[in-house]
């Protein structure tokens, strides 16, 4: 095999995680858990459930 194309692969590999990545992070299924976590910053540290 040629150096390039395993250069080649991992780039491919990479994007597809990238796209992967970015398909789960704007899923619907992820959306609750994501509204929770933007508004830990403005709670109180008394109302954080541990």
């Amino acid at each position: 095999m040629d150096l390039n194309l395993l250069r080649s692969i991992a780039t491919l590999l990479m994007f597809v995680l990238f796209v992967g990545i970015c398909v789960w992070a704007w899923s619907r299924r992820q959306q609750a858990g994501f509204a929770d976590a933007e508004r830990l910053p403005l709670v109180d540290d008394d109302q954080v459930s541990r």
